[in-house]
């Protein structure tokens, strides 16, 4: 039996044909899904890929409403990817059909923003139910999922400590880096990040990176940072007992971040300080950590840090929010301060003494 979940009446009226994609990279599976749906009224299988480089060409060119997906095909990093998915194309209609039941993977991938989850040995007529249901605008998921799902969670106040280099391949490893590109990234051999990873799968009591990732998702304190003052660096900024000490800094140069975030720590060791690349991850960071000082680019790729000023004040209205720029602007200082920005401040402006000043303003 599976179970649908928020319940919509499926129309009888005629409704436009969906165009569905089916990605799996096993050809038997995708002619079973194939025969299993081709019967459906109002329903047209317009393609078949097997790996994530040409998914993302059968998007683009085929403009499905629905995507049929097994998100461990090759080349394809579930949670990053179903995330630049579900952004670009907003209206699809996304099932995974998988035969992982791991309760961690399934919140990971739903997190993301697909509509669905099946499992692949459930019967092919449950599948055509499930797609039918999905494309009427319901969320779906096996039943022999559900138990595990709404199993009360228990709270594990006992995080590992990870160092500072497995703060950085976890960090890349959700940003949906593969071992390859996270090694390069780090100046590492393959073997060795391989090796750092079978130890923090062991320590986070995960199996996959994918499970890694959906952990983190939910325990963002994993990859706080805490300053470290040296020993000529200036006292501190002393913060209330009641302060809040989570600061976020949000920009889309991982390095960049680093070093703002070297810099803030310095200056007040005691705070965790958070990072963000774009607007999802600062608004889910927002509502875990609770941030009461933001420092935001006001360029982060292709998205606007105005508007996530905008939605940081709009969750936190008691926050301080920080714009900066390599480029500024009187234009975005305008529309920075009208969305509650505290202060709009050229990035080569940003030293020390004028962290110090920032924040303690903001205390103040």
């Amino acid at each position: 039996m599976v179970v649908g979940i928020n319940r919509f009446q499926w129309h009888n009226k005629q409704m436009e044909t969906a165009r569905v994609l089916l990605a799996d990279d096993h050809a038997v599976v995708r002619t079973g899904i194939r025969t299993a749906l081709e019967d459906l009224p109002n329903l047209e299988i317009v393609g078949e890929v097997g790996d994530g480089n040409e998914l993302i060409q059968a998007l683009e060119q085929l403009k499905p409403a629905c995507l049929l997906i097994d998100v461990t095909m090759p080349d394809f990093e579930p949670i990053s990817t179903i995330r630049w998915i579900r952004a670009r194309y907003p209206d699809l209609t996304i099932l995974v059909v998988s035969a992982y039941d791991d309760d961690i993977y399934v919140q990971g991938l739903l997190s993301a923003g697909v509509n669905g989850y099946h499992l692949k040995d459930q019967p092919l007529n449950d599948l055509r139910l499930a797609v039918t249901r999905v494309l009427s605008g319901e969320r779906w998921i096996s039943s022999t999922l559900l138990d595990k799902l709404l199993k009360p969670q228990t709270v594990d106040n006992h995080l590992p400590q990870l160092s500072s280099r497995q703060q950085d391949i976890l960090s890349l490893l959700v940003e949906g880096l593969d071992n390859r590109s996270i090694a390069q990234e780090l100046n590492l051999s393959i073997k060795t990040i391989e090796n750092h990873l079978t130890r923090l799968y062991r320590q986070l009591g995960v199996h996959h990176r994918l499970a890694a990732a959906s952990f983190v998702h939910e325990h963002p304190e994993l990859l706080a940072h805490s300053g470290i003052m040296a020993q000529n660096d200036p006292v501190p900024v002393q913060l209330p007992v009641d302060q809040q000490t989570a600061i976020l800094v949000v920009d889309d140069n991982k390095r960049y971040r680093s070093q703002l975030r070297r810099m803030i720590g310095k200056v007040q060791p005691n705070a965790m300080i958070y990072e963000a690349g774009n607007m999802a991850e600062a608004l889910h960071l927002v509502e875990k950590v609770v941030p009461w000082l933001s420092f935001v680019d006001v360029v982060l790729a292709d998205e606007d840090g105005i508007i996530c000023t905008r939605r940081i004040k709009s969750k936190l209205p008691a926050s301080r929010v920080v714009l900066i720029s390599a480029y500024p602007d009187r234009e975005f200082h305008r529309r920075g301060l009208e969305a509650g920005a505290i202060a709009f401040l050229d990035k080569k402006d940003l030293d020390a003494a004028t962290l110090r000043q920032i924040i303690q303003d903001a205390v103040g």
